[in-house]
């Protein structure tokens, strides 16, 4: 067995693991990479690019069936759904060399094609090496979380990690889950030509502002998606191509094919944490601000770490990490300013509080701005004109921002700026938007927090009324 003394060991090649191994070895320290499956991660190969590239291919189908509104006529798509699959497969292909063993070998991270697996607080084996590292990042992301479902055991079922590799194109799909990638996956392969029913036991959407969420879910049935609500499965019966989800309450959903979308889980099974003191909790493991795990050694970043699991948060802590482990410097994570979406059609995103939240917090320091994306002009033009936009607002800079609408995953970005640098509603209001552009509807959603102040003020009107009648 090699032994390896290294800076750093990163321990799960996704997002997180990647940009920490990147940012280490160019700034000079040596730098290990373990990665037991497949380099990129959940992201690349069975989360974020897949599903949106199949989202993509949805979108070219409905376009089709619905261009009439523009002049054009309607026809009736043919889907070749393995051909879509093709497509999802040959955008990963093109994303794929960013991540690859090859390119982080060239920038001068030892990459070993192995799980790690901690045998002491300070050092990890990893096939035949034993690697000893002065800091250690686990960045080994999560997995689809399969309940306990009686019958389940026995029936064919896809997740996110197989449903890419599905070239059959499903009659029927039933969804059991009402999540991001629930949502996303059944409006696809509804537009893909499918019957999809979405199966969940509470409600849908429900980590997002209820009333957000239900412009977005109104959308989706108006589209044909049969969604049912607190509709917890109890029992699955049937065998592929006939396939029974009975809900406790009764109800029974027939289809072809089943999708578990219920949640994730953090992936430390192969860890054996309890080697290097390392403590965990019911999501994940159990970190600080400063990512730091209970061995003072040891960061955890991304999904293993429990908290929001988004690629782009894992990158995010990259970055708190760096200044940490490379250069010794103070550093915390915030969530305050860190932004999600939902890549339905209409989009859902947020930053920041949901108006329950800020009203929890601020009580009636809170002002709540709203403005209706069915006003902005270049999406009347472009026949998508709806949707809306809430700004909550305390003393005058927001403190969370919901958006759902066309682009809502595009548009909240200015809105994480805004709250990551403090800025005030006046200074976002200044920012002139090209016109005709969605982008013009955060610039309407500032001025609809001066509209009160300046167009039904009556000092305001008194104050111009004088001044008319002295100007020259």
């Amino acid at each position: 067995m090699e032994t390896i003394k290294i800076d750093i060991l990163v321990i799960g090649g996704g997002s997180g693991g990647l940009s920490v191994a990147a940012g280490a070895v160019q700034m000079g320290a040596t730098v290990v990479l373990l990665e037991g499956h497949k380099m990129g991660g959940d992201c690349l190969n069975f989360g974020c690019v897949p599903s949106k590239a199949l989202i993509a291919s949805g979108k070219a189908a409905y376009g089709q069936a619905h261009a009439s509104a523009y002049g054009v006529a309607d026809v009736t798509p043919t889907v070749d759904y393995a051909a879509a699959k093709d497509h999802v497969a040959g955008v990963i292909a093109q994303i794929q060399p960013l991540d690859s063993p090859e390119r982080f070998e060239g920038l001068g991270v030892k990459v070993i094609l192995e799980y790690g697996r901690f045998i002491s607080p300070t050092e990890v084996e990893a096939g035949n090496y034993r690697i000893k590292a002065r800091r250690v990042v686990i960045s080994t992301g999560s997995s689809p979380f399969v309940p306990p479902i009686p019958g389940l055991e026995t029936v064919p079922y896809e997740t996110n990690e197989t449903l890419f590799e599905l070239r059959e194109q499903p009659e029927h799909l039933l969804v059991i889950g009402g999540g991001p990638i629930g949502m996303e996956m059944a409006q696809a392969h509804l537009r893909l030509g499918c019957k999809v029913t979405v199966i969940e036991g509470a409600k849908a959407l429900d980590k997002d502002d209820p009333e957000m969420a239900a412009i977005v879910l109104d959308k989706l049935r108006a589209e044909g998606l049969v969604i049912e609500e607190d509709a917890l499965a109890g029992e699955i019966k049937g065998t592929a191509g006939a396939i029974e989800v009975h809900a406790k309450d009764g109800r029974i959903f027939k289809g072809s094919h089943l999708l578990m979308a219920v949640g994730r889980k953090s992936n430390m099974d192969k860890l054996n944490l309890e080697a290097a003191g390392i403590e965990t909790h019911r999501t994940g493991i159990v970190v600080d601000d400063a990512m730091k795990t209970t061995n003072r050694k040891v960061y955890a970043i991304g999904d293993v770490a429990g908290g929001l699991q988004f690629t782009h948060v894992a990158g995010y802590q990259a970055g708190v990490i760096i200044r940490s482990a490379l250069f010794g410097l103070p550093a915390k994570q915030s969530t305050k300013h860190i932004p999600w979406a939902t890549y339905t059609d209409p989009e859902l995103s947020q930053v920041g509080l949901t108006e329950a939240q800020a009203r929890e917090e601020y009580g009636d320091k809170l002002e709540v701005v709203r403005f209706d994306i069915h006003h902005n002009d270049r999406l009347i033009a472009e026949r998508k004109a709806y949707g809306l936009i809430k700004v909550m607002v305390v003393k005058g800079r927001p403190v969370g921002v919901s958006i759902a609408g066309p682009q809502a995953g595009e548009l909240i970005g200015m809105w994480s700026l805004a709250i990551a640098n403090k800025l005030k509603m006046s200074q976002i209001s200044a920012m002139v938007a090209p016109y005709p552009s969605v982008f013009e509807v955060n610039k309407r959603a500032a001025g609809a927090y001066f509209t009160p102040r300046l167009f039904e003020n009556d000092t305001v009107k008194k104050v111009v009324r004088l001044v008319q009648r002295w100007l020259p």
